[in-house]
C-alpha cells in the first residue's frame, strides 16, 4: 500500500537533510560519521532539489529514479557503520541503522508512479 504521495515524500526528504545536518552536533558524532552525515545532507538535498516531484526546483531526475536511488541508499546506510569501522560507536551505529530503515520504509510506502499526475 503506497500511502506517501510525492509531495509528502519531498517534505520528508527535506526533513532528512535537516536531520543529517544536525546529527553530528546533537549526537556528538566522531569524525567519520560526522563527515558522512554532512556529505549525505548535501547529496540528499541535491537529489531532492533535482527530482521530478512537486517540491523540487530543477526536476532533472525522474522521481522513479529517486526511488531506485533510495532502494540502494537505505540498505547501504544500515551497513555503513560496519563497512567504515564505526560499529563500535553505539550512537553513530544506531543513527545510521535507523536512518537506513526509515529511508527503506519511506521508499516502500511512497507512490513513485504518481509523478506524472497533476498536483
Amino acid at each position: 500500500m503506497k500511502i506517501i504521495s510525492p509531495r509528502t515524500h519531498g517534505y520528508l526528504d527535506f526533513l532528512t537533510v535537516i536531520i543529517f545536518l544536525l546529527a553530528p552536533v546533537l549526537l556528538n558524532l566522531s569524525q567519520v560519521p560526522a563527515i558522512l552525515a554532512y556529505v549525505l545532507a548535501f547529496v540528499h538535498l541535491a537529489v531532492t532539489l533535482a527530482s521530478g516531484f512537486p517540491v523540487s526546483t530543477i526536476k532533472i531526475i525522474p522521481f522513479i529514479l529517486q526511488g531506485w536511488i533510495e532502494r540502494i541508499v537505505g540498505p547501504v546506510l544500515v551497513a555503513v557503520p560496519f563497512i567504515l569501522g564505526f560499529a563500535e560507536e553505539p550512537i553513530a551505529r544506531n543513527f545510521y541503522v535507523v536512518m537506513g530503515i526509515v529511508i527503506i520504509a519511506v521508499g516502500l510506502l511512497t507512490d513513485y508512479q504518481e509523478e506524472n499526475r497533476s498536483y
